[in-house]
């Protein structure tokens, strides 16, 4: 697991043309309602929101997929990276699950969310993957942010800091004494490589145009 030292906790994009400029909008859009209806309650935050964050790799590699399979050619690797991307972000998921039980509410949020954002994404994505993976990169910034701000409160002795499920401690390879503050640091580093590949991919998407 990547120490706290070795990641950039505050690196963000810069809008540069109308595509950016979309997806730092639409970001923000979404940012607004999570803040609304959660709060400070990052624990069911981070429920119902890592379910929308495993959609984005599954849509972009189902995709890209089909395009290897159309223009016969090699993907260079994307199609594994985006796989590899939404199996992490449903082990966030399955984690949290464990740490903070949703109620019936969130879990009906769940089902909409999910619904909403996948058909969603999807067609970003096929209108414009850059725009698609700029998004995303905008995404994890903020989930950066967020995590951020849950580590702060759990260390402050706001919210308790529970034993790390052995779920997390056998995935991120954490101690046996884990606690929840290693469980969002290891979430935390996961998502900031997220933020990093997928800002790189819109960068070399627009290279392309």
């Amino acid at each position: 697991m990547p120490n706290d030292r070795d990641i950039d906790l505050s690196r963000h994009h810069e809008p540069r043309d109308f595509s950016d400029r979309v997806a730092r909008g639409f970001t923000s859009l979404m940012r607004f309602f999570a803040d609304t209806f959660f709060a400070r309650r990052y624990g069911h935050r981070a429920v119902v929101l890592e379910t929308v964050a495993g959609v984005p790799g599954m849509v972009g590699a189902t995709l890209q997929h089909l395009r290897s399979l159309r223009r016969m050619e090699d993907d260079h690797g994307w199609i594994r990276t985006l796989m590899d991307e939404a199996e992490n972000e449903r082990m966030h998921l399955l984690t949290f699950i464990e740490i903070t039980s949703p109620n019936w509410l969130e879990r009906f949020l769940i089902i909409l969310a999910q619904g909403f954002f996948y058909t969603l994404f999807f067609m970003i994505y096929i209108l414009s993957s850059r725009t698609a993976h700029r998004i995303v990169g905008y995404f994890e910034e903020e989930a950066v942010v967020s995590y951020t701000e849950y580590l702060e409160e759990v260390e402050s002795g706001g919210l308790d800091n529970v034993a790390a499920p052995a779920r997390a401690i056998q995935y991120w390879n954490l101690p046996e004494d884990a606690r929840l503050s290693d469980v969002i640091r290891a979430v935390r580093a996961d998502e900031a490589g997220h933020r990093d590949v997928n800002h790189g991919f819109a960068d070399l998407l627009g290279k392309k145009d």
